[in-house]
């Protein structure tokens, strides 16, 4: 990187490539050298980059108007998306459900952290406020957000600023902290969710908040049969609020519009980004079952909450465009034969020493390293291997998503596969040839 750039780097001490171009899974740097997307950018493009569709959609809509204060005006795209979305939802969300756009998944957390506190409120139950969650989650980088992620070195440099609401164990069988092994565990990590909730401090529980398919902190660590299930029982039993995130996971990353539909599970609120607009906006939205809608509807009838840019006119014109694509092409349906042509490109990595385990659900998939697979001991954090094998890889032209942690939020190396929805068998083999040769190198004979 050159010392008179003006941004602030996410890392100081890397050299990033300067991004010119994007075309179908590719990214064109502005030395000429060509990258094949395989993390879909953080899990972020679902269609492909460059599609010229979403460009002109954007182009028109800001022609006609580009921007109106939702505390004055909806906007067409707007309620036309948020229609799209709640259709394409569990069957709770159809009939009187609603949608409250943002800029991201972190303003979709903290969106939704805010309104089971005020839903509570509204049905005239003072006490609840804490939003539990999952040790090794990731729910945003705001500090609302902060505050439900789970992942230890995440919260480490911030942790004078955040509240304490409860968090209960990963459902993390590849590394269970309890030990057990699906199904003789009985799904004792949701059990856990039950044990907190008879404590002594239940009642000032509003919501429990998961990632269906957790991403980035584990790796695409999806759930055995039954545990989303398990979560929803224990919720309505309960009276808390069931928050699924689905920033990663929803429309149609794992193959479904959103992940809990895998399992028929029905959420109370369901948060959206990423993909939403592939890309081509800052988008998010919170989609927001019936049950809460009429709490509020019956109540107050006002949300205490707002952002400047909420559902702004071009953003979810992008994101209309977006889902016009997939529905165009299909590619919900693709997703499943794409990722299973990903999986058996991959499969020869199984038997590398040092891989421990390749997971995941539809094309959301994660590749462990470890450094004894018969005991799946990790590699010492300082050894960073995840990043090692990040940038070999880049260095054969393929980019993935290495994350650090995934064990204990400081030991446990991965890296996160999620191209766009559009890669060809050809591609899936290039990712797999990039990997091998990247392994080649980090672990040399």
């Amino acid at each position: 990187m050159s010392n008179d750039t003006a941004l602030f780097p996410r890392n100081f001490r890397n050299a990033f490539p300067v991004a010119v171009r994007g075309e179908g899974c590719w990214i064109v740097s502005a030395d000429g050298r060509k990258f094949l997307d395989a993390a879909g950018q953080a899990a972020v493009i679902n269609i492909g980059h460059g599609v010229p569709e979403i460009g002109r959609a954007m182009a028109e809509q800001s022609s006609q108007l580009a921007f109106a204060h939702t505390s004055q005006f909806h906007s067409m795209p707007a309620e036309k998306l948020a229609a799209r979305l709640l259709a394409m939802a569990p069957a709770n969300f159809r009939k009187g459900g609603r949608v409250y756009f943002t800029s991201g998944g972190s303003e979709a957390t903290e969106t939704a952290i805010k309104l089971v506190r005020q839903y509570h409120l509204e049905r005239g139950q003072p006490g609840p406020y804490r939003v539990l969650s999952r040790r090794q989650s990731y729910h945003g980088s705001t500090l609302g957000a902060m505050t439900v992620s789970g992942n230890a070195a995440r919260r480490a440099p911030y942790q004078p600023m955040l509240a304490e609401w409860g968090h209960i164990a990963p459902c993390f069988c590849y590394h269970c902290p309890f030990e057990k092994i699906f199904p003789e565990c009985h799904l004792v990590c949701a059990e856990d969710l039950e044990a907190i909730l008879g404590g002594d401090d239940a009642e000032s529980a509003a919501a429990f908040i998961f990632e269906p398919v957790v991403g980035a902190t584990l790796g695409a660590a999806a759930p055995p049969e039954g545990y989303a299930a398990r979560i929803a029982e224990i919720c309505r039993e309960r009276g808390i609020l069931l928050i699924a995130d689905e920033v990663m996971t929803g429309l149609g990353r794992t193959g479904k519009p959103f992940a809990v539909q895998h399992w028929g599970v029905e959420p109370d609120i369901i948060l959206a980004g990423k993909g939403i607009a592939s890309g081509y906006a800052p988008l998010g939205a919170v989609l927001v079952a019936r049950n809460v809608v009429e709490a509020f509807e019956n109540g107050s009838g006002a949300f205490k909450h707002g952002f400047t840019y909420q559902a702004h006119p071009v953003a979810t014109a992008a994101g209309n465009a977006v889902l016009d694509y997939i529905e165009a092409h299909n590619l919900f349906v693709h997703v499943s034969p794409a990722a299973e042509t990903l999986r058996t490109a991959l499969d020869p990595l199984r038997s590398h020493r040092h891989v421990g385990e390749i997971r995941g659900l539809g094309l959301l998939l994660g590749i462990e390293f470890v450094r004894d697979k018969s005991t799946r001991a990790p590699f010492g954090p300082s050894q960073s291997i995840a990043e090692k094998i990040h940038w070999a890889a880049m260095e054969e032209g393929v980019l993935t998503y290495p994350t650090q942690g995934c064990i204990d939020g400081a030991s446990g190396d991965h890296i996160l596969l999620a191209p766009p929805f559009i890669i060809t068998p050809e591609e899936s083999a290039l990712v797999a040839g990039a990997l091998t040769k990247a392994l080649a190198k980090v672990f040399p004979d």
